[in-house]
């Protein structure tokens, strides 16, 4: 049996007094063999001991990580992240023309196996928009054969873009859903980080952006809408796009142009030229 170490300063109490007494009078030895450790009777103790409150469990509270963090040190570790996923060659760019050109480059990506790539940037003739379906291969995955991303045809099309250094790429940020099973969150984990390493590798400065954030923006959000609206919507906004958006199976592509529209401040009500296209 473990020895049981009651604290001077908790028999001051009257109270703790009786019940220690009565509890040890009435008891016998062999009814205390349920006690497998001293943490069953700490209701009985007022006090913590000196030794517990600077040791955890064998480690020092100095070096313990606690989880949880302060609004100022959430917003540092945001902050941090995403400084962390910008353009690594900042020299690389005549410092005279990046600016302008940068911003009239906006990457949008959906970054699921079945997932797209379109790509906006302004010039005279208005807003140009070019979507193309994520580069995937088959693999074998145990005794089945699997689609994954192919990362070598991914680097050859953002190199055939010739973007500016620093073009922001705004990717749908991966989510991982009950329904998805194992193989689905393994799948959205790969490409999303997949598609962060290769860009930023590239030269890109990439913007995780929530799937409800920019649907929010385009009214899409909510148990109502599938994904058939999103390439209905998509169709609104690029109305010369519309006849890749025709099939169900090319809603990665209205995604990925809508995450693009987000990112360039498009919406669905506006009138400029450079944001909605006529339609005819």
């Amino acid at each position: 049996m473990e020895i049981i170490q009651v604290e001077p300063q908790s028999l001051h109490s009257p109270v703790t007094q009786f019940m220690n007494s009565h509890f040890f009078s009435t008891v016998k030895p062999k009814h205390l063999s349920f006690i497998s450790s001293a943490s069953k009777l700490k209701p009985f103790c007022t006090t913590t001991s000196s030794l517990d409150s600077k040791l955890v469990r064998g480690v020092p509270r100095e070096r313990i990580v606690r989880p949880y963090a302060k609004v100022a040190d959430v917003a540092q570790l945001k902050e941090d992240w995403l400084d962390s996923l910008t353009n690594p060659f900042p020299r690389r760019a005549q410092p005279s023309t990046q600016t302008n050109a940068v911003s009239n480059w906006v990457l949008g990506i959906d970054p699921d196996i079945s997932g797209a790539l379109a790509l906006l940037k302004t010039d005279e003739s208005g807003c140009p928009a070019q979507v193309f379906d994520s580069p995937c291969l088959k693999v074998t995955v145990g005794k089945r054969i699997r689609k994954r991303l192919d990362a070598k045809s991914i680097v050859q099309l953002l190199n055939g873009f010739d973007a500016p250094i620093g073009t922001v790429a705004y990717l749908e940020q991966s989510i991982p859903y009950p329904k998805d099973g194992k193989q689905g969150w393994w799948a959205g984990g790969f490409g999303y980080g997949l598609w962060i390493g290769i860009l930023v590798a590239s030269g890109f400065s990439v913007v995780p952006v929530p799937s409800f954030t920019w649907k929010n923006e385009f009214k899409l959000s909510g148990g109502s809408y599938t994904k058939d609206d999103s390439r209905r919507t998509a169709s609104i906004l690029f109305p010369s796009l519309s006849s890749l958006l025709k099939r169900k199976k090319d809603h990665g592509r209205a995604e990925a142009l809508l995450i693009a529209a987000y990112g360039k401040g498009m919406s669905i009500e506006a009138t400029s030229s450079c944001i909605l296209e006529e339609l005819p």
